[in-house]
């Protein structure tokens, strides 16, 4: 792989680049202060990014999406990791490829409008008893004649007070085990589903994270998305798409605006006459920083160009998810450390940068799941996943 820059992908990560410091960082302060993004300004910023044709860009451009490849992706969601999280959801769109399952009816009322930005979809997976064990799940949707009727609850939804419509996870066979898994498209308002209460976080303030609750919700077999019994393939599929782009892509991109940060005040910061930069330990700390930023980057590229080739990336991916989680963890704990008293002030915005930082070694799959996964991985065929000479 080539991995220099073709001409049209410096233009795409340029406009986008722009759009996020012009329209986006600016309004970071008052969604920390207030914890709240208006519905006005997310109203605005999505007409924005739509006019520039930058809404659902991961979606193909036969449904209407922007067509990217994964690369393209991916140098995209590394600039999304430059501003908070809930402005590139209003602004950029959050448009799951696991809607692309829609068939028939399904795609006029539900895919076609969230790739057009007119409805919002959320993803519910998680439950209290279920987050990294996708199989665990509780809740249940059981056949009565030519309906199926859904009861359970999830936990830790994101875009549950702005999603119009959830692809929710129930088993549907018990006896089946991950097979009778299933997935099904649940409006908001449909009789027994109820929004429940916001899960205050540690961090990346302005998103929520909201319960939702299905008693004896009643739905059809056009709300059934994809094939019975194949929810869990299909929730594992958008969920590894989503671990690249949200989780490493954008930790990488977070890490990358953090270090820049922090070459600039090394450079100004004077301490006993000199600045903080000519110091050998603080040189070391940015010397790391780097170092892990360039190795986390490179293994992203070579990830998303794998899968761009049909390749089966699925360790790879974990593989990604842990290191650039934890890239973007020693990267904003050395910016602290440089930083001093006033890093850890809310005078700046690197002690908000490490709260948000935490939450990624912990959602789409904690640092110990994915590292379990890639031991599997290895003991079962070796090391391929990281050694391209391995038999």
């Amino acid at each position: 792989m080539d991995f220099s820059l073709s001409h049209e992908q410096r233009m795409l990560v340029d406009t986008v680049r722009d759009f996020i410091k012009t329209e986006l960082q600016p309004l970071e302060e008052e969604i920390e202060a207030t914890g709240v993004l208006p519905d006005e300004t997310a109203r605005a910023v999505f007409a924005k990014s739509k006019a520039l044709g930058l809404y659902g860009m991961n979606i193909p451009e036969e449904h209407g999406g922007g067509g990217l490849s994964v690369v393209d992706t991916m140098l995209v969601e590394e600039q999304f990791g430059q501003t908070t999280d809930i402005l590139i959801r209003r602004a950029f769109g959050n448009v799951y490829e696991v809607l692309l399952a829609c068939k028939g009816p399904q795609m006029e009322r539900w895919l076609k409008p969230a790739i057009e930005g007119e409805r919002v979809c959320s993803i519910a997976f998680t439950e209290p008893g279920a987050g990294s064990d996708a199989a665990g799940i509780k809740t249940r949707a059981r056949r009565e004649g030519d309906k199926w009727v859904l009861n359970g609850m999830k936990h830790f939804i994101s875009d549950a007070a702005f999603a119009d419509f959830f692809v929710v996870t129930a088993v549907t066979d018990p006896d089946k085990g991950h097979r009778g898994i299933s997935m099904f498209l649940v409006d908001k308002g449909t009789k027994g589903f109820t929004v429940g209460r916001d899960q205050p976080m540690m961090g990346i303030r302005g998103t929520t994270h909201l319960e939702l609750h299905f008693d004896d919700v009643e739905l059809t077999d056009e709300h059934l998305l994809g094939v019975e019994g194949e929810g869990l393939k299909l929730a594992l599929a958008v969920l590894g798409r989503v671990r690249l782009a949200q989780v490493a892509a954008r930790a990488i991109g977070k890490a990358t605006k953090i270090l820049n940060m922090t070459l600039e005040y090394a450079r100004d910061r004077k301490q006993f006459g000199q600045a903080l930069g000519d110091f050998q330990m603080v040189q070391q700390m940015l010397a790391d920083s780097a170092i892990e930023i360039n190795a986390a980057r490179t293994a992203l590229w070579e990830c998303a160009w794998g899968m761009d080739q049909g390749h089966d990336m699925r360790a790879k991916i974990s593989v990604l998810k842990v290191q650039a989680s934890e890239t973007l963890g020693r990267v904003v704990d050395r910016s602290m450390q440089i930083f001093g008293g006033m890093g850890y002030s809310k005078d700046l915005p690197i002690e908000r940068y490490y709260r948000d930082a935490r939450i990624y070694r912990i959602f789409d799959g904690a640092s110990e799941i994915h590292r379990g996964v890639i031991a599997k991985s290895m003991l079962k065929g070796g090391t391929k996943i990281f050694d391209p000479y391995s038999a």
